[in-house]
This record gives structure tokens, sequence and C-alpha cells, in this order.
């Protein structure tokens, strides 16, 4: 064993070891040495973007995930943890422009090099099972499932929103828009209405909803109510206002009704206004006759269709000059155009109720439209001056100028106005949901191809199964002018499976949340290519623990679950829900640093490029750029990006350190689902650690190896007392395992070997197997943190002998008999105040407790004569009333 603590030697030779017993390759139904079915255990991290380079954020994710692996592994699971690349998407084809590079030779050069950072890191991952979204034996799936859910209607097209760039003549994402421009061409973005395919996820609102509350216990409580809020079931009223606005025909537009939903019927009697979306067939109308309508309407269509966006934008609004009729009280309601109204959510149009409404009220302000109060809260004076919060109050609220429905509550109010709209054929209760149909069609080159032809003499055929996948070519280079594969003759053209005449491929590809949506099945089924999964996924799934970041807790859940009730109704599986647990760990933060010109155009600097003056208490107080001297601002603690230039490469972290380092510190510095502030300075401390625990097993190599059996029974009490500390710590990171808490585990570990090194023993048959086991129980327990250095002492040490591999070396039991002590220490607090303690025989009777406190010096100084009552709490204190 040699002397230093080498990182590079050490993570070689126990890489080398693994690659060459196949360590991480898992098999379906494995069985314990005694031939008994292990549990099987399913862990995964969510699957990677090959931007180039694994960040902080990786290295975190996977550790939490690799120690999780070893630690069951360790107590008997059949652990599977695997790895795939969500490689399709508009990133690569950013990348694609600017190298001027196909984005598959960009995206799988990126792949090559992010496993082998991966592998660098000693992970525990199977990577027979590896996935890469954007190969065909992968997407033809997401092609099979998109035909079967065509067929049975879960996949329809019809004419979506989108975001349209005039000089690039093409459709933008929505995080291409920028200030209401495109990205790359400044252009002012359009709203256009396209064809696009949609998967009809709404039909399954309910149960989405109600397995949330029902089958979801081991999510994070603030993931399941994000779930339940995007979902959003309301209970609400549907209703018309009538009208008799008639379109160049003379026929009623929309059948003479404007309707609405609302939650809130009972405030029904304060309409004063309706306000449509811009694309609303009465806006149009409107618009003929109006141009300073019409150029609203045009103003209206570039801005955003973020939902996000729509809520913080300014409301604007104009005037159509149209009115529909009241309901109920027969008064003509004028109607607007609000940009803040989306025609794909409801009916496109919304009642305004000023009074009671904050955005309406907000509306009606800034454009003098009247306000009345229909809804009263005993002991409130309504002021039309400010809103107040208590004006939308529904629970305190009762009904006032509303006629026959004045003093009704609520819930009386919507029953009683539901039912009379009801007999008037114009309403009627209604539950509907803000989930709304996920478009996942994408006018862009790389994703999965969607397997429609389209003939001019068959409409929208799809391609035959047998003709499955649908290639996507890979030289393709995008250059901002479109999708090339419009340009693409050999992939464009094709003759129709039906009529053989010359047709056209659709050009569209599929959203990528599609490859995400089930990728973590298709690893339980790898090289299956006759199925979309086979029965391996049985055994698997639903899986055991999902790893990933709470960006991830609406959208690509939400689709993933949808997905996965899709294929059980396919007969595909037979379970309900995916994630059986979810971890959602918190985000790698990092100091920032930057100057500001003239213009207030920020640059950023890297904290390895910064130099810091620090202040008597050691907090930063000013920092210069190394290279030029000159002085940065402070710009505190933001999460690690690119954009802020504040990252840390992990890569540079494991050869200066080594990977053992950057996991242990990863896992001490913080609780998995919390933040991380990274720190310099801790990583350090890390490698010292483990420089320490090298040194400490090199001094005890001859005392491990001249370790003999041993009853432990009749051990001296400095011994039983080394022992003692020993599996008391490992009884409480036993237990910080089991909760994922592995900040605490590494906390125990350093316990662990402080208490080791501070032993006090001599040479004897007795001090070398106490501290043998007690090295075997460390290497043990820090091993899933830091596997490289435990595996090479395991083996060093020779406890691979007795114990074979520590991979799947028996995870140390906690003996109940080594926490015996004669002897238990009590805390002795005079009226409520800490005074001293008192050592006494466990099985000491209350009388000679309370003497023994009493009789402790320092206690005496506090009671004076016979104190009134003195309170023993069994094993923990003593409390004396003087």
């Amino acid at each position: 064993m040699q002397e230093k603590y080498s990182p590079a030697d050490v993570e070689k030779s126990a890489q080398d070891h693994w690659q060459a017993i196949d360590a991480y390759k898992a098999v379906e139904h494995a069985k314990d040495k005694n031939g008994k079915s292990k549990p099987k255990f399913y862990a995964c991290s969510m699957l990677p973007y090959p931007s180039g380079k694994l960040h902080m954020g990786h290295v975190r994710n996977y550790t939490i995930n690799d120690v999780m692996y070893r630690y069951l592994r360790m107590n008997g699971y059949n652990v599977l943890m695997p790895m795939g690349w969500d490689a399709f998407g508009m990133p690569a084809e950013n990348a694609a422009m600017a190298n001027n590079v196909p984005p598959a030779q960009w995206t799988y050069s990126n792949i090559e090099y992010m496993k082998q950072q991966m592998q660098s890191m000693g992970l525990a991952i199977d990577w027979s099972r590896e996935m890469t979204a954007c190969k065909p034996e992968y997407y033809k799936w997401n092609q099979w499932m998109f035909l079967k859910m065509l067929e049975k209607g879960i996949i329809y097209k019809k004419t979506g929103t989108v975001n349209w760039d005039p000089i690039d003549q093409t459709v933008l994402a929505n995080e291409q828009v920028i200030d209401g421009r495109g990205w790359r061409s400044g252009a002012l973005i359009e709203k256009r209405e396209i064809p696009m395919y949609y998967a009809k996820i709404t039909s399954y609102a309910e149960e989405l909803l109600d397995h949330v509350d029902n089958k979801l216990p081991g999510w994070p409580e603030r993931v399941r109510i994000m779930q339940s809020n995007w979902i959003g079931k309301s209970t609400g009223v549907r209703f018309a206002f009538p009208h008799d606005v008639k379109d160049a025909s003379g026929k009623a537009i929309n059948d003479g009704k404007l309707w609405v939903f609302t939650t809130r019927a009972d405030t029904i009697m304060g309409v004063t206004f309706c306000a449509v979306a811009p694309e609303h067939a009465l806006a149009t109308h409107a618009a003929k006759s109006n141009p300073a309508l019409a150029a609203f309407i045009d103003e209206c269509k570039k801005g955003s269709v973020i939902e996000a966006d729509m809520a913080t934008m300014e409301k604007k609004g104009m005037p159509t000059g149209l009115f529909v009729t009241h309901p109920l009280t027969g008064e003509q309601v004028e109607v607007w155009v609000g940009n803040y109204v989306l025609i794909t959510y409801g009916d496109g149009a919304v009642m305004g109720v000023p009074a009671h409404d904050e955005r309406d009220f907000a509306f009606a302000k800034k454009y003098s439209l009247p306000i009345k109060q229909v809804i009263a809260v005993e002991g409130k004076t309504y002021s039309t001056d400010a809103w107040e919060e208590w004006y939308a109050d529904k629970e305190n609220g009762r009904c006032i100028h509303s006629g026959e429905y004045d003093g009704l509550s609520y819930q009386a109010a919507v029953d009683a106005i539901a039912a009379d709209l009801g007999a008037k054929g114009i309403g009627e209760k209604k539950i509907t949901y803000r989930l709304r149909d996920w478009g996942i069609s994408r006018q862009r080159y790389w994703g999965t191809p969607i397997p429609i032809i389209h003939c001019a003499t068959c409409g929208d055929v799809p391609v035959p199964e047998k003709d499955l996948p649908v290639v996507l070519p890979e030289d393709c280079v995008p250059d901002g002018t479109g999708n090339p594969l419009n340009k693409h003759e050999k992939f464009l053209h094709v003759d129709c499976p039906q009529c053989g005449k010359p047709a056209r491929r659709e050009t569209d590809t599929m959203d990528t949340f599609v490859d995400s949506s089930w990728y973590y099945m298709r690893y339980c089924s790898p090289g299956s290519n006759d199925a979309m999964v086979d029965a391996r996924n049985d055994y698997w799934m639903p899986m055991d623990q999902y790893i990933g970041g709470i960006e991830h807790a609406v959208l690509h859940l939400l689709y993933a679950r949808f997905w996965t009730k899709v294929m059980r109704d396919f007969g595909l599986l037979k379970f309900d829900e995916p994630f059986v647990n979810l971890l959602t760990q918190g985000m790698v933060l990092n100091e920032t640093y930057f100057r500001e010109d003239a213009t207030g155009k920020k640059t950023w600097f890297n904290p390895a490029d910064v130099e810091l003056t620090f202040d008597d208490k050691g907090r930063p107080v000013s920092a210069i750029l190394k290279s030029d001297g000159k002085p940065v601002e402070l710009g505190g603690t933001e999460k690690m990006s690119k954009s802020k230039n504040n990252g840390i490469d992990p890569q540079a972290q494991i050869d200066q350190y080594g990977a053992d380092t950057a996991r242990l510190f990863t896992m001490f510095a913080s609780p998995p689902e919390q933040t991380l502030e990274w720190s310099g300075s801790g990583v350090e401390g890390a490698n010292r650690f483990l420089r320490r625990l090298w040194a400490f097993a090199h001094v005890q190599t001859a005392r491990v190896a001249a370790t003999t059996a041993m009853d432990f029974a009749g051990l001296p009490e400095t011994h039983k007392a080394l022992r003692r500390e020993i599996h008391k710590i490992l009884q409480q990171a036993d237990h910080d395992f089991k909760r994922i808490q592995y900040n605490t585990v590494v906390s125990a570990c350093m316990k662990m070997l402080n208490t080791l090194e501070a032993a006090k023993l001599d040479d004897s048959a007795e001090s070398n197997a106490v501290i043998a086991e007690g090295l075997s129980i460390f290497l043990r327990v820090l091993n899933p943190v830091a596997p490289h250095i435990t595996h090479v002492l395991w083996q060093e040490l020779g406890f691979a002998k007795t114990h074979g591999d520590i991979l799947d070396a028996p995870w140390p039991q906690v003996d109940a008999a080594a926490l015996e002590q004669a002897e238990i220490e009590l805390m002795v607090q005079v009226n409520g105040k800490l005074r001293g303690s008192v050592k006494i025989a466990k099985d000491a009777d209350k009388a000679a407790i309370e003497a023994a406190a009493l009789a402790n010096e320092n206690v005496k100084k506090f009671v004076e004569g016979t104190p009134k009552k003195i309170i023993v709490v069994p094993g923990k204190l003593i409390n004396i009333v003087a």
C-alpha cells in the first residue's frame, strides 16, 4: 500500500476493476448467494441534454443517485441505475448554425465527451441500457405511439397559435422571442394560426388530478401542489350573453351567443363589460369597419403566446362598438377586445366584473369603465379608489344589489343563478381545467419526424407501421431560414402509401417532451426491436426513485404521467403512475462578479479569474480581475449558469482533486433537496479528509492484518467505549441513508474517523480487533459517497478476503450489545437552567439519582436546603426545583 494518497492512481485502479467485472450490469430477477430473489430497486436521474460538458448540477444529481444505488446494493437489493441522452431539440440547431455543422455531429461528439466525464466520476451506471433520443431505434417508438394515439383519437389535428418570424420565415419557440422580437432577425414577431397535432391530455385531466392526491405520497408536497395547480380544476358556470350581431350574410355570429365561463357566477349582476380575444369572431367582425380596432388587433397578434407573459403583461383593450345582452337583467353590455384574453382558453371571452376581480378592476380604472359592487362583507366598506383583497372574498361575501339573489352566500348564489340560466337554456354548471391539450408539433428539424404523408388525393395519410421508423436525415445544417427538411428532396418526396401517387412527408417534428415522456421505460427493455417495452419493464417499473431538478416539476412530470396512462390503456403497462418516489435536488450556487458599461450592459467574470479582499471577519468586501488588476462588482450568489459565467468545471475539479473529493463535497455541503453553495475551501477540506483517511489506514495496515477472531463481550471498558461510539455513529448514518440526508451521512463518516484516530489503544489482540471492526464499518459507510478510495483501502487492508468485494459486502449491522453501557450521563438543571451533569449506574434507582445530583459540587451552589421537587426524566436529565 503506497504511503501517499494519489487520487488518479486510486480511481484508475477502482474503475479498471469495475470495468473488468462489468460491475454495474443489472439483470432481472437477480438472486442472492442463497438462491433467494433480491428485492428490486429502480433509481433513475433525469437524463441530461448533451450540451458538451457536465456541470456541477449534473455531478450533484448523479452522485445522489449513485450513493443511493451503492447503499441499497450493499443492503441486498437488485438495483438499476441507467443513463441516456435527451438528444433532440433546439439547442443543437442553434449550435449547428453557430458552427456550421449538422446537429447530429455536434450531438454525438458531446455525448462521447460527457459519457467519459460520467465514467470518470465512478458512477454505477449500467451502460448496456444507454438510450439516445435521436437514434432511430428509439424514436421509432415515438412514431409508433403517435400512430396508435392518432388511431384512437388521442392525437388530433387542429390550428394552433405560434410565434412567426416574418424575416426568417420560421416558427420560433417561446424562448427565442425576446422583447417581442425574433432572437436572430430582430423582426417583430407575429401570431399565426397553423395546422398542428395535439395530444388530448385533457381527456386524462381528472385522473391525473385524482392520482396527485391518491397515488403520489412519495412526492414532495410542493411538486404535488404545482401539478394540481397546472391541471387547475375549476367548478363554475358556462353561460351566454345573447346578441344580434350578424355577419355579411345576415347570419348571427356564433348563433347569437357570446359564451363565457366563470367560477364567480355569484358576481354576475356586477358585469359591466365583456372582453374577447383578438382572434374572436366578434372582434374580427368589428374590425372590418373600424381601422383603429384592426390596427389594435394586429398589435395584439404580435404579442407573446406564453401564458406566463400574458399574466404579467400590461393589460390593453379597445371597445368594439358591439353590445351583448345581460342574460338576467336584459341590460346592454359593451364588448371590448383585450390583449390578455386567449382564444385557446375556454370560449375566448370573459365577463368583466371590475368590483370583484383584480384584473378587471385595473382594466376598468384604466379605461373609466363602470365598477358595480354586488358582493359585501360585513364590517367592510367598499371603495373604487384602490383594490383591496377582500373585494374577491367569496367565503365571507353576501350578494347585494343583485335583486332576488340579495343576501345569498357564494354557493347558494351560484346554485340559484345556474338554475335560472339553465331554465333560459343559456347556461349550466360545468367543470373546466386550466390544462390544455399538448401541442406536440414543432416546426423544427432536429426532432422525431411526425409519421404523416400529405397526398393531394388522399389527404393526410399515416405512415404504415411496417415502414417505421421514418428516419430523420442527419446531414442537414440549419441556417435560420426555416426547417431544412422542406429543402431535403430525398426526405420530402415520397409516394402515397394509399394511392401510390407522388406525395410529400410532414416536415414538422415532435416536441422533445415526447422523448422524455417514456425514456425511463426504454432503459428497462434495451434492445427490444419488436416492442416499445417488453416483460422486463414489468419487473423494473414503476420506478422506485426519480431524481431531478425542480424546474421539471410541472411539464415533464405531467407529460410522463399522461404518457404512462396512455400506454397502460393500450395494454403495454400494468401500472398507473411511473414514479413512486420523487426527489427534487436543489440548485448549485456560486458567487458572481461583473462590470457594467455606460449603456448598462454587464460583463460577467468567472470566480476563478477574480481575486477577493476580505474584512476581519472573513467576508468579501471588494474584488479585482486578476488579468488587469481593475475592480469588479460583487454580484451576489446565483445559480451556476453560462449567462453569469459562474460555473465550475467538474472535470477540472476531478483532475485536481479526484472524483471522490467532488462527490464528497457535493454530498456534504447541503441536504440533497436544498441549494448548495460552492466553496473552494470546502472542496479542499473534503480532499484533506480523504488524505487523512488514507494516512490512518496506512498506519493501521499491520494491526488489521494481525487481527484474529474476538469475542467482544469481555473487552476492557476503553475498548467497549470505542465500539459504542462507532456503533452509535453507524446507527445514525444508517438512519440518514434511509431518509436520503447524505450531508449528515458524510458528517457521520467524519465523526467516525475522528473517533478512530483519537482512540488510545495498545498492541493487544483486543485493540487490533476493535480497530479492524471500526475500519471495516467506516469504509462501508463511506463507500457510497467515495467509492474509489474505499474500494482500494478495502482491498489493501484485506477485508475483501473475508467480506468479498466492497460493492456487495454486507451492510454493517448495529450491534445492540455494543450500545449497552454500565454508566450513563444525566444533565442536571436547577429551576430550568443547566448547572452540571452526573454519571451514574444505568440501573440506579430514583433515590440514588437524586442523591448523586444533590451531591454535585456545582449544583450545590444553587440549591439551599431541601429542594421543593426533583423531577427525573429517565435517561436524559434531572430537574431540581429549589
